[in-house]
């Protein structure tokens, strides 16, 4: 049967071969007039419109393969990135593939793959070559801070991966300054030649600003104040100069750090942080912050005790110097110092890497913490070597002759400290200077590494700016603190305003010939033109000074506190008065220039030698933040020259860290010259001070804020008046207006000045704009002088006679009683002009007292100092003044 059915199968082949040949032609033409409907997708593989089945198999071997549509790539450059060669079979997975290889190339915009019976045709449109970058709508943030993070730059191939990830990085920036509604939109500007611009048009949007912070299960302590204790800070309108206003996901994890370690100097050793939101409001413009705390319960200190394995270190005697007793409340901050402070008390023994460690023992029946601080064995150290890292301009030995320890000495932490503060005081290098200890060859062993970073010493300058003392101002100088890198300082100086020129060249060698001897010297030219107020608040000019000399200065260390400097100076000056103005008859007239003044002129010379005896613990010699300094320097005037005097002046300082940054000074200073000349007299012969008008001492703007320049201590004031003599009755009235009195401050002998003074820290950002306000008193006064001869006598004195028809004389008498030559009193009616009446004020030692406010902003425009002061305490005479300020500008 098997047979039979074989062969009837056979006998039927025919016909269903047939059946199946008709049935596949169908289908053929179906697939071909649908392919005339819909043309394939781009970037697929797709057969040309009308080809025969036979003509596009899905498999087969590549016969030859042609790129077209390239601008800038080679075809062999873009068959590379593909698997497909000629000879090698493909099928429709392989086109697919390499379809996908070609885009991830990210070279090209659009790519297709036609097969023709195995020749293969790859069409590539290439993307375009970016022609610039451009930034659109950024204000707060401006180029030099953005353009780093953007990665695409001119003449790169764009891909829309990298803007995305520019952008990314745009947005991330923004946020990190607080704007977390800024958008970035970026755009593409079709050029010629296939190229493009990019402009990425930001909207920065506000600052994203914290309006509440939110603290939820605190019992012992007040929202306000553990809201002290943060960082960051509820936006209000008083905090307009505060960074901390606005929100920052690193601040968020720092402020809970702060009110743990609140907690903690309170006693509560349980307290912790469960969680801490931060939510963005709907309008994006806002955070709320809530924390969730858990305080639990507060502490006091149990037994504390020291116990020490080192022999030089007295457990027992430690211990009994310990802060904390046994009772008080628990505060980790204070153990976390003794550790330090332990850890130092060991290091000025020699033990540089003793270990001080706190055990704790806790008891949560009674809320007591007992502690005892262990400080291991080790083994006493010496100094092997000092590196030094970073100096690239500083030669080594400047830096070395600051250390206070050298290669061999035993190790001694008090003076690695000191080390620290004496380069900082230099100048040369960034604040951030650390001196690292490491261990030695050997455990006895130490390395002292320090690593500086150095800074600009050297200043080329030319600025003007506006001064409430001198007006305009317009300087020149040229600077360098450490010369060759030798710490040599070599500056020249230029400076020019309405009252006061100056150029000066000075050179100093803070080590000379590699010995601790400081040598210096300055030479110079000074022109002074001195000036009195008048009562509009304008200035007259009174006496030019002209000075022209040179200074020679050397200084040695006495100990490491202390020092002591030398100087020897010779100037010769030239004090001279407008002849036009002052003069009569070729004479300085008393009447018109006063007698000061006219005893002040001539020509002098000055040989002076002096010293200064100098103690000075500061931290920073530049901007102290604690220690003192006191100064007395004495100058010895008379050896040869035409002046001789004894000057002798006191300063001293005190800067002491209150905490929280706040920074509190008390400085003060004072002054006396003696004249160790015989008896002088004025051109009418009488006795005069014995210390001419440009040797004293005078005290205002500003140095002593509250008062105008030379606004305190004697002056002589002169009120002008004008009298009518009508039928014989004379009538004398003061003249009112504008310039209708002088004031000539005199200067004193003698003066002192205190100064307190407390600088308040602001936020990083006011920080970073330069700001640095102060509060302060101020107290002192000027004086010493022998009384000047007032003009005739009695203080008063007419001026001149005038009547109709007569020639115009002196006169004398005084105001109320004028007298003139016989020809003028026989008349019954004439006029006295230009009287005056002089008063001697100011010249007493009580103190004059100032309360203010000031800030220190290192603007764009240079540095701007600008206060406020009230003059609480004055006497007769003294010019106060509520508001000074110094601005200038760099260009």
């Amino acid at each position: 049967m098997r047979v039979t059915a074989m062969k009837s199968s056979l006998r039927q082949r025919p016909v269903v071969a047939a059946l199946l040949a008709t049935t596949m032609i169908a289908g053929v033409q179906a697939q071909q007039a649908a392919a005339q409907q819909t043309p394939a997708p781009a970037g697929t593989l797709a057969a040309p419109a009308g080809a025969p089945a036979a003509t596009s198999p899905t498999q087969g071997t590549v016969r030859a393969i042609s790129v077209i549509g390239t601008q800038r790539l080679e075809p062999d450059t873009i068959l590379s990135y593909t698997k497909l060669r000629i000879g090698q079979p493909y099928s429709q997975e392989s086109l697919d593939q390499a379809l996908r290889d070609l885009y991830e190339t990210e070279l090209f915009a659009d790519v297709q793959i036609r097969n023709d019976n195995g020749s293969l045709t790859v069409e590539v449109k290439e993307n375009p070559v970016i022609n610039r970058i451009v930034l659109e709508g950024n204000k707060r943030l401006k180029e030099d801070k953005i353009r780093p993070e953007i990665k695409l730059a001119p003449r790169q191939i764009y891909t829309r991966s990298k803007v995305r990830a520019d952008v990314a990085r745009i947005v991330e920036l923004y946020r990190r300054q607080g704007r977390f509604a800024a958008t970035i939109e970026p755009k593409m500007v079709q050029l010629d030649q296939n190229r493009v611009d990019i402009v990425f048009e930001i909207s920065e949007g506000p600052k994203s600003k914290v309006r509440q912070i939110n603290i939820i299960g605190n019992e012992k302590f007040k929202d306000g104040e553990l809201r002290t204790q943060m960082v960051t800070k509820q936006s209000r309108w008083f905090r307009v100069f505060s960074s901390g206003t606005s929100y920052d996901p690193d601040r968020l994890a720092y402020d809970q750090q702060k009110l743990r370690q609140f907690y903690l100097t309170e006693g509560y050793a349980d307290f912790r942080v469960i969680s801490a939101v931060a939510e963005l409001t709907p309008d994006k413009q806002d955070f709320i912050i809530t924390y969730v705390v858990e305080e639990g319960d507060r502490y006091k200190f149990g037994d504390v005790k020291v116990e020490s394995d080192i022999r030089d270190l007295s457990g027992d005697g430690l211990t009994k110097r310990l802060p904390m007793k046994k009772g008080d409340w628990y505060n980790a901050k204070q153990v976390e110092d003794t550790v330090d402070t332990l850890s130092e008390t060991a290091g000025l023994f020699g033990y540089a890497f003793a270990d001080v460690s706190p055990d704790f023992n806790r008891s949560k029946e009674d809320l007591t913490m007992g502690i005892n601080f262990r400080i291991a064995n080790a083994p006493r150290v010496y100094v092997e070597r000092v590196d030094i890292n970073g100096n690239t301009l500083t030669q080594d030995k400047v830096v070395r002759r600051e250390f206070r320890l050298a290669e061999g000495d035993a190790f001694n932490s008090f003076l690695v400290k000191r080390s620290k503060d004496r380069i900082n005081s230099l100048g040369f290098f960034q604040e951030k200077l650390d001196v690292e200890q490491k261990p030695g060859s050997a455990p006895d062993r130490i390395v002292l590494e320090t690593n500086v970073q150095e800074k600009s010493t050297g200043e080329l300058s030319l600025s003007a700016g506006f001064s409430s003392l001198e007006r305009f101002i317009v300087s020149a100088s040229i600077t360098q603190r450490n010369f060759r890198g030798k710490g040599q300082e070599l500056r020249t100086s230029v400076n020019y305003s309405a009252y006061s020129k100056s150029i000066e060249v000075g050179f100093t060698e803070p080590y000379f010939m590699d010995k601790n001897i400081a040598l210096g010297g300055d030479i110079y030219r000074r022109d002074l033109n001195s000036f009195r107020y008048l009562t509009s608040n304008t200035r007259d000019t009174t006496y030019e000074q002209s000075t022209t000399g040179f200074q020679i200065r050397a200084g040695v260390p006495i100990t490491e506190y202390m020092s002591l400097a030398l100087r020897y100076s010779l100037n010769f000056d030239d004090v001279t008065l407008d002849k036009a103005t002052y003069y009569t008859d070729g004479q300085c007239d008393p009447i018109l220039a006063g007698r000061y003044l006219c005893d002040a002129i001539g020509k002098r010379t000055t040989s002076s030698l002096g010293y200064s005896l100098i103690y000075d613990t500061r931290d920073n010699r530049i901007r102290a933040t604690r220690g003192q300094n006191l100064t007395l320097s004495q100058d010895f005037a008379g050896l040869g020259g035409s002046v001789k005097y004894v000057r002798t002046r006191l300063q001293g300082a005190k800067y002491v860290p209150l905490g929280g940054g706040f920074i509190f000074s008390l400085s003060g200073e004072g002054g006396y010259i003696h004249s160790l000349e015989g008896e002088r007299r004025d051109s009418t012969g009488a006795l005069v001070d014995r210390v001419r008008l440009t040797d004293r001492f005078f005290l205002g703007e500003p140095q002593f804020r509250g008062f105008d320049i030379r606004g305190v201590g004697p002056r002589i004031v002169r009120r002008y008046y004008s009298t009518t003599v009508e039928g014989g009755v004379a009538t004398g009235e003061q003249i009112t207006g504008t310039n209708n009195r002088t004031d000539d401050a005199l200067g004193g002998k003698l003066y002192y000045l205190a100064r307190a003074e407390v600088e308040i820290p602001l936020g990083s950002g006011a920080r970073e704009m330069g700001l640095r306000p102060s509060i302060f008193m101020d107290a002192g006064a000027v004086g010493g002088l022998k009384s000047p001869g007032l003009i005739n006598g009695t203080g008063q004195f007419p001026g001149y006679c005038s009547a109709t028809g007569q020639t115009t004389v002196r006169a004398s008498g005084t105001a109320a009683n004028p007298v003139c030559p016989v020809a003028y009193t026989s008349a019954s009616d004439y006029a006295v002009t230009g009287g005056f009446v002089e008063q001697y004020l100011g010249d007493t030692l009580k103190p004059r007292l100032s309360v203010g406010f000031g800030v220190n902003w290192n603007s764009p425009f240079g540095p701007f100092r600008i206060d406020i002061a009230k003059a609480l305490l004055k006497e007769p005479g003294d010019d106060n003044k509520l508001i000074t300020f110094n601005v200038g500008t760099q260009f």
